[in-house]
C-alpha cells in the first residue's frame, strides 16, 4: 500500500511534523480547516477503521493518547476535535488510517 502518508513516513514527501516515535507520526495538516490542525497517523499501513485487528489495540490507543496530549501542548485546553473517517460514505480520502486533530476555534454539530 503506498499512499501519501507513506510517503511521508519515508520522507518522500515533506511535511511539518510534530511528533515522532517507532508506531506513530504526527504532522501539520498541509490544508489546515481551523488554527490548529494536525493528523496523527500509524507508521504500520492500515487501510481503513474496519481494518484494525485485536493486534492493533495498543497502537489504536497510542494514537488517541497522543492526539490528546498534543493538543493540549499546541494550545487546545479548552477543547478540541478528533475526527477518523472511514470509508468512502465516510469521507476517507487516503487509505491509511489516519485521526484528524482540530482546535482553537468552536466545532459545531453536526458537522456536515
Amino acid at each position: 500500500m503506498d499512499t501519501v502518508f507513506t510517503k511521508i513516513i519515508n520522507r518522500e514527501l515533506p511535511a511539518k511534523i510534530i511528533y515522532e516515535d517507532d508506531q506513530i507520526l504526527a504532522f501539520h495538516d498541509n490544508a489546515p480547516q481551523a488554527p490548529v490542525h494536525f493528523l496523527v497517523i500509524p507508521k504500520k499501513p492500515i487501510r481503513t477503521l474496519n481494518d484494525l485487528t485485536e493486534d492493533d489495540k495498543a497502537v489504536a490507543g497510542h494514537m488517541l493518547f497522543t492526539a490528546q496530549r498534543l493538543a493540549t501542548e499546541l494550545g487546545c485546553k479548552a477543547g478540541f476535535r478528533v475526527v477518523m473517517n472511514c470509508n468512502e460514505l465516510g469521507g476517507q480520502t487516503v487509505y491509511h488510517i489516519h485521526m484528524h486533530v482540530l482546535g482553537q476555534r468552536q466545532m459545531h454539530w453536526p458537522p456536515g
